[in-house]
């Protein structure tokens, strides 16, 4: 089985102007008006709420792999969700 790639990831805190403000300046990161973050590697997002960070990994079969993370042990803390154009 290959490795899973981080495929998208999502930023957030709670001040989206300082995240874009901070995050451009320190990597030099590409930033839209619509907080969509563009690494040149990897794209992302930038949201205002409580901080915390997340990341996307692409599997071949998302609700297979859900299946087998809960039963691992595992808990999904977020349904299945489309990533557009990613």
């Amino acid at each position: 089985m290959s490795a899973a790639p981080i495929v998208f990831f999502d930023i957030a805190g709670p001040d989206a102007a300082k995240l874009k403000t901070f995050y451009a300046s320190m990597f030099g990161w590409g930033i839209d008006a619509a907080n969509a973050i563009d690494t040149g590697a990897l794209k992302g997002t930038l949201r205002e709420d409580p901080a915390e960070k997340i990341i996307y990994i692409g599997v071949p079969d998302i609700d297979a792999k859900l299946d087998e993370i809960k039963k691992s042990g595992g808990t999904v803390a977020m349904p299945r969700m489309v990533i557009p154009n990613v």
